[in-house]
């Protein structure tokens, strides 16, 4: 209602549409100059739905903080389990908090969607609209804009964003306007890697308009990274992290804990390990890669018959 007030205050029946500005025939409103994330490093980890994105998130902003760094995760699904091992619970979502108040986000306190999680990692769960309304892309620039009216965002040296499955529309690839560098999470098959290729078309055609560049793939719950390193070779894109597939990571889950807190086990010191090199690698800077994705039938015939 506000919106629609606000509208036709404008004299417009609808939101103006930018085409062009957020890459070739988008349709997506281009973000405003006053809601970009100044002072912290800004990462958004994208992949396949199901490939893991939430747990290396989590982890990884668990090693972050590891470094001293104060850390802000924020998960953009609907689900809203992304920070679900820093908190140990399912945190309520921003879109729910502000309906109960009417959307007067005036009447909000920063407790009212911020929870501190495993070493002081801040945690949001901006949510989603309901199915088959909305956009994804509305729910996280609320988000931000709550985050800047509270002032929580001039603290932080690092933002997390924690993102749904694969980019195939635009309202999901609103982190993009704020992020330095996208993480793409995969697994050494097909299916992953066909999902990060168009991930990757994502980003670049982002980049045409933002400062988001790519910083590299994690293989994740692999035992083999050849298909992965195989694509890379191929696109010129670079696989920078490598999560084995060890049991230790979903038991982590089932205990709602981050690798962090679970015991010194040997694969657990392993993959903490890898995590904060990875963290620091991240934070100290990577080279902007742009890769040149394939076309459908040119992925197919790399990876997809024998």
């Amino acid at each position: 209602m506000r919106e629609a007030a606000g509208l036709e205050a404008r004299g417009l029946k609808s939101p103006p549409i930018l085409k062009g500005q957020d890459g070739e025939g988008s349709l997506q409103v281009h973000q405003s100059d006053d809601m970009k994330i100044e002072g912290a490093k800004v990462f958004a980890v994208y992949g396949k739905g199901g490939i893991g994105k939430s747990t290396t998130s989590s982890n990884l902003s668990a090693a972050f903080s590891k470094l001293g760094k104060k850390v802000l995760q924020i998960g953009c699904d609907p689900k809203h389990d992304s920070t679900f091992t820093l908190t140990g619970m399912l945190q309520p979502t921003v879109i729910d908090i502000l309906k109960d108040v009417d959307f007067h986000a005036e009447e909000l306190r920063p407790e009212d969607f911020v929870t501190q999680g495993y070493n002081g990692v801040q945690c949001i769960e901006a949510g989603g609209p309901p199915a088959g309304t909305g956009c994804g892309g509305y729910v996280v620039g609320q988000t931000v804009k709550l985050l800047k009216q509270h002032h929580l965002l001039e603290d932080t040296d690092v933002v997390l964003f924690d993102v749904l499955g694969d980019v195939v529309c635009g309202g999901f690839a609103a982190p993009l306007q704020h992020a330095d560098r996208a993480l793409i999470v995969t697994a050494n098959d097909f299916d992953s890697i066909y999902a990060m290729n168009r991930i990757i078309a994502a980003v670049q055609a982002k980049s045409k308009n933002y400062n988001v560049r790519l910083a590299g793939c994690v293989a994740n719950r692999s035992k083999n990274t050849d298909e992965v390193d195989r694509y890379c070779d191929v696109v010129g894109f670079k696989r920078i992290g490598h999560m084995p597939d060890v049991d230790a990571i979903r038991r982590s889950r089932l205990k709602k804990k981050t690798l962090f807190e679970m015991p010194d086990e040997e694969d657990i010191v392993q993959c903490r390990a890898e995590y904060i090199r990875l963290a620091q690698t991240l934070y100290a800077g990577t080279d902007p890669l742009a890769p040149a994705p394939l076309e459908d039938r040119d992925i197919f015939e790399l990876l997809g018959f024998d």
